[in-house]
This record gives C-alpha cells, structure tokens and sequence, in this order.
C-alpha cells in the first residue's frame, strides 16, 4: 500500500469509528437476523420493504424504483408511517430500520433529486452502487444517516471508504444483479485485513445455513436478494417467481448486455425475449445506462442469483424471514456440538 493510500485508510478508519460502529451499535436489539434484503431493481416497493422490517431484517429498494420521481416522496412517508405505527403497536419488537438505494453513475440524472429526498426524510441507511461520490456520503451523515457502498473488488473497495463510506456490501460470484466473479472468501478475507467496518456479503445466499456462514467468515450481514423476488409483496410478475422456483445455479448466465455492467439473468428469460444464453455479444461498458429508459429495457430480462437452487416456493415475506430464521438457529446449535471428522484429542483445552 503507497503512503498516501495508507493515510486515507488511517482517515477511514477513524470515520468507521464515528459512523461505521455506531451503526451496529444502533442495530442491536432490533434485529431477528443478521440480514439485508438487497434493493431489487423493479421489484422492491413500499408493501416489500415494510414487511422485510417488520420481521426483523434490513429492507431495502432502488430510489429509481419510484416513477415519476415524485413518487418517492410518497412511498418514503409511507414507509416511515407504516414503520412508526408498527413501533407504536409492537415496543417490545419494533422493526428494523430501512435502506434506500442510490445508483450514483453519470447517466442517473434523478441522483440529486433522490438524495435530496433521502435527506428529507431522513432514511437511516442508504446504500450506494457505481460510484463512491463524497458528496453524497456527507448528506447522509449531515443528518445522522449511514452509508454502505457495494464493490466487487479491493479497487472499489478502498475507494468507498477513502471517499467516506462507513461500509461496504461485497458483490461476490454467484450474486444476482450486478455482481463480481471473486469467491465471497477470497473478497471477504482480503477486505477484512484493512477494514473493520460493517461489511455486508452478497453470493448465492437463500438459507439460513448461508447467513451463519457469512456472519463466521467476517460479514456482519448477509445480503440476500433473489429469494424475496419469490415473496408475495415483491413487484414482479407470477411467471418471473415461478422461473425462480424451477430454476437452479445452471440456469444463470453472466453478461454485460443488458445495462453494460455484468450480472447474472435467468437463462429462460433471456431465450424468450429472443437470445440466445450461449452465445450473446458483449456490450460497451461506454454505453451504461440508468436513466429513464432503463425499466423498459429490463422489463421483460429477468435478473438472479445462482442462490436460485436455494429458493423452492413463493411465500409471504415474513414465512421467509421466518423460515430463514429457523435455519439459522438449528445451524448455530449443530454447529456447536464436536465436529464428527476432528478427533477431539486435539481440541484446544
């Protein structure tokens, strides 16, 4: 690491502490799992997010999801309205808080106006992909709000935390979306030896087995995506969940043509729409787009994770939440009793 890199992370880290903990610190209490359901493009809306922070997780969307742009000065007063009534009923479990997501590429000519409305109301999490922009790291925190921004390797990574970032979700292989090709083991492990702010891992996760395995490789959340596609309050169409139910890893393909950043898509999606999944042509990483055009071009091309194997019905968001939960616990209590392939000869005292 150059000199100058080294006194931008010794700034970093001195923003983790005054921002980056004292989000896990406001955290405790007031979640069921250690979990984030990722912001679903098109299909995260105020019915989803609400019902992911009443059972106990981290809700999020994309703030583009809102059109006309106005909309999302609606939808943030519901949430907040919806989530303080819960609160109100419920003090004993009051629902974890919600996240918004920013695109801060060139071609989101909304950004402003979005952040702006995210400062209003004063949306505790906000996460940010394609770009790390200090600017918007300094609105949030001009309120007391939290930023975590995705990245698929240490290059972004850094980026993030020197430009202010207070977390990072690592995208790993196998992340529906806009995702990287490392191991979430060699990402997580390389990041945790320079960061010990709050890290979110992405990757194939849909069980509860998968959330312990995040949180004891470093994570201090997971961060699943597709299998609330497959809940009732998600914005997508019965055909898009069911293909998630029927699907497994082998039906995701990895491909930059849709918006000129790679992810993975559902391969019989992507043969209805008239292409061909084996054989599709590059696009220009130039030609990246997020403006109003978009939602029209991915209408119809459906993204996932390869987590696809993990996901087998449709249910009610909180059937899932619970569902995820209960395998979490069993996992933690299997996992504290002796391993059958050690020989306990060896066991430290």
């Amino acid at each position: 690491m150059s000199g100058a890199r080294f006194r931008r992370t010794l700034r970093a880290r001195r923003n983790v502490l005054e921002f980056g903990m004292t989000l896990l610190h406001g955290l405790k209490g007031r979640l069921r799992l250690p979990l984030i359901g990722s912001p679903l493009f098109i299909i995260s809306v105020p019915e989803l997010v609400v019902a992911q922070c009443r059972a106990g997780v981290i809700g999020s969307m994309p703030s583009l999801n809102a059109r006309p742009a106005e909309q999302l000065d609606d939808w943030l007063s519901e949430i907040r309205e919806r989530l303080a009534a819960h609160d109100a009923a419920n003090p004993d479990r009051p629902a974890a808080p919600f996240a918004i997501n920013l695109i801060v590429h060139r071609s989101n000519d909304r950004l402003e106006q979005d952040l702006a409305l995210c400062v209003k109301h004063r949306v505790p999490l906000v996460i940010t992909s394609l770009g790390a922009r200090p600017e918007v790291f300094e609105a949030v925190h001009s309120y007391g709000g939290h930023v975590l921004h995705d990245v698929i390797n240490q290059t972004f990574a850094h980026k993030a935390v020197e430009k202010g970032a207070d977390g990072l979700v690592l995208v790993a292989a196998g992340a529906g979306g806009h995702a990287g090709t490392q191991s979430p083991f060699a990402l997580l492990q390389e990041t945790r030896r320079w960061f010990d702010g709050p890290v979110a891992l992405s990757g194939a996760i849909a069980s509860g087995r998968g959330i312990l395995a995040a949180e004891a490789m470093g994570a201090d959340f997971a961060y699943l995506g597709s299998a609330f596609i497959a809940t009732e309050e998600a914005r997508a169409v019965p055909d898009y969940k069911q293909m998630l139910v029927e699907a497994g890893a082998e039906d995701i393909v990895y491909t930059n043509l849709i918006t000129g950043v790679h992810g993975n898509y559902l391969k019989p999606s992507l043969r209805r729409a008239g292409l061909d999944p084996e054989n599709l042509p590059v696009s220009d990483p130039s030609a990246m787009d997020f403006g109003s055009d978009r939602k029209k071009r991915w209408k119809e091309i459906w993204g996932a994770g390869q987590s696809v194997s993990g996901i087998d019905a449709v249910r009610p968001a909180a059937d899932l939440v619970g569902k995820l939960h209960a395998e979490y616990w069993a996992a933690r209590r299997a996992l504290g009793a002796a391993s059958p392939l050690l020989n306990p000869a060896w066991a430290p005292a």
